[in-house]
């Protein structure tokens, strides 16, 4: 069985690909980093998955869409339905019916939540920029569902070991080094200060400090290839491979749920380990 965190690209490109950290639990609290593997298209990375007979991976995109939008746009309120009907639309048509949505809403309420959205604080998966879940959704969500995927809390048709965990590796950033900003996109904003950070939410990770209660094997090699990658596509894979870790703890320890809250709302879903 291979286990694995998603840093995930809606468009992803060789000079930013799709990121999968590949580790293997150690013991009972320990998660070793095995390597990176990157995949310059979205056709790749779903053939990956689809030839990769057994997985559980933790996934940095959104796996359904606020039920108070869905309802006020009176789409399928059943998950595996409305994934379907989205699927069937173009990224235009979602980003101008959830522009229209936000258009009709006050200040400071324009965009629809999912209770996930409050515990793990993570943006609503409805927003179309900075960033683009809503499109990520669009592209990641049809190609968990084409590898047969069990995702537990909506879709429970499964391929034999194939299960698909909700990630967001802010969550376990913001616990390890608060709010500092590890990473950009912007060449003139990867600064000495996010190398800093980067290298102390390393160092946390190895530490096994946080609520997991996981430690980070890594090489030499890999922690300097970590480090060096100031986008933060590679870290991220990471944080969401030590969520997807602990989640498979708990399905060892807990049952099929994979420590996700025992009430999940069958439309929204849930974030591992918030």
């Amino acid at each position: 069985m291979v286990l694995f965190g998603c840093d995930f690209s809606s468009a992803p490109t060789r000079r930013k690909p799709i990121v999968v950290a590949v580790g293997e639990v150690v013991g009972t609290d320990r998660v070793v980093l095995a390597g990176l593997q990157r995949f310059a298209t979205l056709d790749a990375w779903g053939d990956w998955l689809c030839a990769t007979p057994a997985w559980v991976g933790g996934f940095d995109f959104p796996f359904s869409l606020p039920r108070e939008l869905v309802e006020h746009l009176r789409w399928p309120i059943e998950w595996a339905s409305l994934m379907a009907h989205y699927a069937g639309l173009s990224r235009a048509e979602i980003r101008d019916t959830f522009a229209a949505f936000c258009a009709a809403r006050p200040v400071g309420g324009k965009f629809a939540h999912r209770a996930t959205d409050g515990p793990a604080g993570s943006s609503p998966s409805m927003k179309w920029v900075n960033p683009p879940v809503a499109y990520m959704l669009h592209a990641g969500v049809p190609r968990l569902l084409a590898a047969g995927a069990r995702i537990p809390g909506l879709h429970e048709r499964t391929h034999d070991g194939r299960v698909a965990l909700e990630a967001y590796p802010g969550l376990l950033a913001r616990e390890l080094i608060g709010r500092r900003s590890y990473k950009s996109d912007d060449l003139a904003k990867q600064t000495p200060e996010r190398l800093a950070a980067r290298a102390d939410l390393l160092h946390a990770l190895e530490a096994g400090t946080s609520r997991l209660g996981l430690a980070l094997g890594v090489a030499a090699a890999q922690r300097a290839e970590l480090l060096a990658d100031a986008r933060g596509d590679d870290i991220d894979a990471v944080l969401c491979l030590l969520q997807a870790a602990w989640g498979l703890h708990r399905a060892a320890s807990s049952g099929p749920g994979y420590g996700l809250p025992t009430v999940v709302d069958p439309l929204e879903g849930w974030i591992v380990t918030a």
